[in-house]
């Protein structure tokens, strides 16, 4: 079974609170098919299972991925059944990666669709990560930097995110810092010393409105240095009442450019309430719930076989029927350059709109440079700019249409007629 197959990657469904998904981790899949390789231990492994023949694992240890990848760039918004993906090389090849492809697409896609949510509802406010304690490992908390800064965040406080993707790293102090100086002033003096260009005041480690006004003590000795407080952060407690007060605190202190940062539990839901109940917020720090996509943390991705040694194929389970063929969508535009539909039609099909699988990889090698999470987040700001008001809300959304074009319908019904009649003479 050495025929060339075609696999397509795709999401089966939106989960119920996204009206779009952000299409991530492709840098990340290309580097893995690239470097694909049995090593001499991983053959050692499969060979003490007993399992298999000493020829197989001599094949295994000679696989490397020769094949072809057509994708969506990086930073593209999409919807269900559009091909994140599709891989075609020889069988066991496009087998073998399955798994690992559909991991960190899902990983990365699941991350960045809810940090653009985070990006909606911040309303033009600087957003930065503050995910990695609580994400789902180390990989989850460098996948949730590099896919919030793809869509637009502005930092990260994951150090080594920072420095593997050129992200600017952001921090405050912690609780423990002020608590180990005994008294808050002290603490927060000894932060201005160390940092006096950057120092951003956490104020509520023991009453909020108190620790403010410190702040605007050490504020006054920073400009008497010549240096500007950068800003005050809230982490807890009534964060709308007390951003109001944090900004008049500022403001009446002449210090109007210093910014209010709130953190704490954040999600794109809790980030709309706050402003819409008056919160005076210059910058959140998104943690947790964005760095785990604590309402959706998974997509239903699944990575099927649409044709193999020259045959369209499908799978026909009911419920989770497949489409066949090797396919393409292309973006179609209305009058005022908004996104009026998606067409998913057969990959040699031409038609208006804008392609979006474009070629990625043939031979087992990229087509063209790397692409980093700036040319991506180029991308997502273009496709943003292009979504209907209604696919963007943050509740109520509702997804543009996708519409299947004749030539893949009829594909469709014809393989699904030759599968059903097969099976059934066999049964026969």
């Amino acid at each position: 079974m050495a025929g060339q197959a075609c696999f397509s990657l795709f999401a089966r469904h939106l989960p119920p609170e996204r009206g779009f998904l952000v299409a991530a981790g492709l840098e990340q899949a290309l580097d893995y098919l690239e470097a694909f390789a049995f090593a001499p231990e991983d053959i050692a492994y499969l060979e003490s299972l007993g399992r298999f023949k000493p020829d197989f694992l001599q094949v295994l240890a000679n696989t490397r991925f020769t094949g072809q990848v057509r994708a969506l760039p990086e930073g593209t918004i999409c919807f269900a059944d559009e091909p994140f993906l599709e891989v075609t090389a020889p069988l066991m090849e496009a087998q073998l990666v399955e798994t690992y492809l559909i991991n960190v697409i899902n990983l990365h896609s699941t991350l960045a669709s809810k940090a653009a949510r985070c990006l909606l509802a911040a309303q033009g406010r600087g957003l930065v990560d503050f995910s990695l304690r609580r994400t789902h490992g180390v990989d989850g908390g460098m996948a949730a930097a590099r896919s919030s800064s793809l869509v637009g965040f502005h930092g990260t406080s994951n150090l080594a995110a920072a420095r593997q993707y050129g992200i600017t790293p952001v921090g405050t102090m912690a609780h423990s810092f002020v608590e180990a100086f005994g008294d808050e002033i002290s603490a927060f003096r000894a932060f201005a010393r160390t940092f006096p260009d950057h120092t951003v005041i956490l104020v509520d480690t023991y009453d909020s409105v108190a620790g403010l006004h410190r702040a605007v003590r050490v504020a006054g000795e920073l400009l008497a240095q010549g240096h500007r407080l950068v800003g005050v952060r809230l982490d807890s407690g009534d964060l709308v009442g007390l951003s109001r007060q944090a900004r008049t605190i500022l403001d009446q202190a002449g210090l109007e450019q210093a910014r209010v940062v709130v953190s704490g539990s954040l999600d794109e839901t809790r980030m709309a309430e706050l402003l819409a109940q008056g919160a005076q917020v210059d910058l959140f720090a998104v943690g947790t719930k964005m760095g785990s996509s604590a309402d959706a943390p998974f997509l239903d991705m699944a990575y099927k076989l649409v044709s193999y040694d020259g045959r369209p194929t499908l799978k026909l389970s009911a419920g989770k029927e497949t489409w066949a063929g090797a396919k393409q969508v292309w973006r179609r535009l209305d009058d005022g350059g908004g996104l009026d539909h998606d067409l998913l039609g057969l990959a040699h099909e031409n038609h208006p709109g804008r392609p979006l699988l474009e070629p990625v990889m043939q031979g087992g090698r990229r087509q063209g440079p790397r692409q980093g999470w700036r040319q991506a987040q180029a991308r997502f700001q273009e496709d943003l700019a292009q979504m209907p008001p209604a696919t963007l809300r943050l509740s109520g959304h509702l997804p543009p249409r996708l519409e299947i074009t004749p030539a893949l319908q009829g594909l469709q019904e014809h393989v699904r007629a030759a599968t059903l009649k097969r099976q059934a003479n066999i049964g026969a």
